[in-house]
């Protein structure tokens, strides 16, 4: 029985793949569109790809051209090809900005950027283009039913981009007085940062690695510069206990402030 049950299987899986290369060979434009549709309701993702690449160039000016786009750059994003699937969705949505499927077509196009979005470490273009076509889904279907979706990635996107900043100024804190005053360099990264993306989650970190920067750079100003210098540091610190009077840093930041105080005339 289990030979026989092998046998089929394979029969069936043969029988499948002459058929998909009598589609591929075939001159019968409706017969493969056929097939590449069923491929696809199938899973068969690579498969429908690859028949409807033809389909996009032969239905060019056809009335079948605007669903073999949308499906094609569908069965990239079925398969995770995110890269490939957000090329075809955007020719969809330029060739045909009102078309029928122009609304799937810009969300999944910016999804799909967002799920192949890099670690922070990396280079964050991708990040960036992802935010920017899941900004413009949003301005185009405001009442969308996956704008929460939409936006839940977006804040997702901007977090990853406020730690890529955390990690630079971080790494010009460790480097100290490496070849210059790298603690400068340290606040003006976290400055920027919580001034582009002031809701982030990481903006607590931001604000005590910029106290802590401060406090480094008045602990190495000549005497003549400290009063100054630690008198920010004290600003620094009741603008963050402000903000964050239960932080898990709020120790860190009293013994800092009890050092500038120290310097800080009344």
């Amino acid at each position: 029985m289990t030979r026989i049950i092998l046998c089929l299987l394979l029969a069936c899986a043969l029988g499948s793949c002459g058929e998909y290369q009598k589609a591929q060979k075939s001159n019968d434009l409706n017969y493969k569109f056929d097939y590449a549709k069923r491929a696809f309701e199938q899973k068969k993702y690579t498969q429908a790809a690859t028949i409807l690449k033809d389909c996009v160039t032969l239905f060019k000016g056809s009335d079948k051209a605007e669903e073999s786009i949308y499906l094609l750059a569908m069965s990239y994003y079925e398969n995770k090809d995110y890269l490939s699937s957000g090329a075809w969705f955007q020719t969809y949505y330029s060739r045909y900005p009102k078309g029928k499927y122009a609304e799937p077509a810009r969300f999944f196009c910016g999804y799909g950027y967002y799920l192949d979005s890099p670690e922070a470490q990396l280079d964050q273009s991708g990040t960036m283009k992802a935010i920017e076509e899941l900004q413009s889904f949003l301005e185009h279907y405001p009442r969308s039913e996956k704008v929460s979706i939409a936006q839940n990635a977006i804040f997702e996107l901007q977090d990853k981009l406020t730690l890529k900043q955390l990690q630079n100024a971080q790494l010009y804190y460790n480097l100290g007085t490496y070849l210059g005053n790298n603690y400068q360099s340290a606040v003006i990264v976290a400055q920027n940062a919580i001034k582009d993306y002031p809701y982030s989650k990481y903006k607590e970190d931001l604000e005590m690695l910029i106290l802590k920067s401060r406090f480094q750079e008045a602990d190495l100003s000549v005497d003549e510069r400290k009063a100054d210098r630690f008198r920010e540091v004290v600003d620094e610190y009741y603008n963050f206990i402000n903000n964050y009077p239960e932080s898990n840093y709020r120790n860190e930041a009293e013994n800092i402030f009890k050092i500038a105080q120290k310097y800080v005339k009344d």
